[in-house]
């Protein structure tokens, strides 16, 4: 067949959703403009209610204007058109960074944010705060590598080197004499490849959504719900950029657990009082889905992190009994299972979806105090995780010295940690705790 009748194929990166495509024709993009619309997209994405496609347009135009007015060199031929009422939302859906959804961010626009959010976490930390550094040490894994080692007793025979151990086998006798068939093979003829152990991570982060979480901790202007998102948007980012074969996982927690798909990280909303009951914390739901969801993974490590800035005021019920036990002591107490019409509102509005184990939920908020029954179920839950060498760490963001007594006190019981710490470093310390603890064993420096 000659030459000309092959068909020229050319081949070009797929594209996972609609619009993350370039759209042929569109305007070209400067870097800075781009630059400042990406910043404007977090701020925006962040807010507890955030804007429409509509509004949107408004807010990115004062935010070019503000910057240039402000010295900032922004316009350019590249620049998008003010004289086009709505050119900078179409610009970024022809470029493939929004699409025309309630959500409108593409995984495109989440991953071009949280890079630049991941560059400035990075470049605040100091040089050599942590790496990753390989390990010299050989021996017992599951990858396995093209250098080889004398095969010991005990060791698997599936890694054995077979040509290699020929040769050293015919090697050896042709030193004394005639080489004769069959070869007599001795065990110190035997080469094995070297292995060493595919580290893989799993950490199921759980933020908590509960009313309190719109609070401000100090004077930044960003509440504590936007701080934590801002965290897990990073660290998914450095996840997918950096360790791929890891998994980190994010479920949403108030009274009941629901799993987030990543790219709505940004667009996380907290429950109030309109939600019914579930703007309440509970820690047992968070712990029992991620348990769930980490039964499934093969990683060597696992971990769950509470992301939380109130005490457990919920639990639940899962049988009669259980709930006859808690009548007994409170006869007047709150018990609580959504309907379906608020758990079809809540995923339509919040675009997530409530786990419904059918349980009831039981709610007792006491101030700067957790309900026995509840702090109970609470422990079993987290002991259920240590059995399954699932570890469980915990970060507070509160100013409230009670609810960190609590969750130390909790921790100590399970063998976990806890950090305390303010909204402005929460990305600081995520990113550097996932990266020290679930890559240790391959030799990163201690912090």
């Amino acid at each position: 067949m000659s030459q000309s009748d092959h068909t020229s194929f050319v081949y070009s990166a797929s594209r996972e959703e609609k619009g993350g495509e370039k759209n042929e024709g569109s305007e070209p993009l400067d870097q800075k403009t781009l630059q400042i619309l990406l910043e404007s997209l977090a701020r925006q994405s962040m807010r507890e209610k955030a804007p429409s496609l509509d509004e949107l347009e408004g807010i990115l135009k004062n935010d070019l204007e503000s910057k240039s007015d402000s010295g900032t060199k922004t316009k350019s031929e590249d620049a998008p058109k003010s004289d086009d009422l709505y050119s900078i939302t179409k610009l970024l859906l022809d470029h493939g960074y929004l699409k025309d959804e309630k959500h409108w961010l593409t995984k495109k626009g989440f991953f071009a944010i949280g890079d630049h959010i991941l560059r400035d976490i990075m470049s605040e930390l100091k040089t050599g705060d942590f790496g990753l550094h390989e390990t010299r040490a050989v021996g017992a894994g599951t990858t396995i590598l093209d250098t080889t080692k004398k095969f010991e007793i005990g060791d698997d025979i599936r890694t054995l080197n077979v040509p290699t151990t020929i040769l050293n086998t015919i090697t050896r006798i042709t030193k004394s004499k005639d080489l004769r068939f069959p070869l007599d093979i001795e065990i110190d003829d035997f080469e094995q490849f070297e292995t060493v152990d595919d580290v893989r991570a799993a950490v199921v982060y759980c933020i908590d959504l509960s009313s309190t979480m719109k609070s401000s901790l100090t004077g930044s202007g960003m509440s504590r719900i936007e701080a934590a998102k801002k965290a897990l948007w990073s660290l998914y980012v450095l996840n997918k950029r950096f360790f791929p074969n890891d998994t980190i996982m994010i479920i949403g927690f108030a009274s009941m657990a629901s799993i987030v798909n990543p790219v709505d990280i940004p667009f996380l909303k907290t429950y109030d009082a309109n939600d019914e009951f579930l703007h309440y914390t509970n820690y047992q739901a968070a712990l029992r889905l991620a348990r769930k969801i980490l039964q499934k993974e093969s990683a060597t490590n696992k971990r769950i992190v509470l992301i939380t800035d109130g005490q457990p005021s919920a639990c639940f019920v899962d049988d009669e009994f259980q709930k006859n036990k808690i009548l007994e002591e409170k006869p007047y107490s709150n018990f609580y299972a959504p309907n379906m019409s608020l758990l079809s509102k809540i995923r339509e509005e919040k675009n997530i979806k409530i786990e419904d184990s059918g349980s009831l939920v039981y709610l007792c908020y006491r101030y700067k105090k957790v309900d026995p029954k509840i702090d109970e179920r609470t422990i079993l839950e987290a002991k259920k995780c240590r059995r399954e060498n699932i570890e469980i760490d915990s970060i507070v963001v509160s100013e409230e010295m009670e609810l960190l007594t609590y969750v130390q006190e909790m921790e100590k019981r399970i063998h976990g940690r806890t950090y305390h710490i303010n909204q402005d470093n929460m990305d600081k310390v995520l990113v550097v705790d996932y990266i020290f603890n679930t890559k240790k064993i391959l030799g990163s420096k201690n912090m």
